[in-house]
């Protein structure tokens, strides 16, 4: 299931996940009454962008939600570990609020 950032606006408080995926590429996803949701593009593609702050302006009709980045790591598996072994997601708050605004 998708839904827009205006929609997940639209929908209440949830919680905001912006995943890296790969060295440069986001996507985002909302969790909304236990339900994880990906988020699209008003053309219904997956909402995806190269930097970090790109992802953060795209997201910010959504800044009053608690947001976190996460992150996984590919180490085990590069050293022959099984991936399944044990969950090293990284998950770090997230502020979407403009810093630059109180300067």
């Amino acid at each position: 299931m998708k839904m827009t950032v205006a929609e997940a606006r639209r929908a209440g408080i949830g919680r905001l996940i912006v995943e890296s995926v790969d060295l440069s590429l986001y996507i985002a996803s909302v969790e909304l009454g236990g339900e994880r949701i990906l988020l699209a593009a008003e053309d219904g593609s997956v909402l995806k962008t190269r930097n970090l702050q790109a992802m953060k302006e795209r997201l910010a009709p959504l800044a009053a939600w608690p947001s976190v980045l996460r992150q996984r790591s590919a180490y085990d598996e590069m050293c022959g570990q099984s991936w399944a072994s044990a969950d090293n997601t990284l998950e770090v708050p997230l502020e979407l609020r403009d810093q630059s605004a109180g300067r």
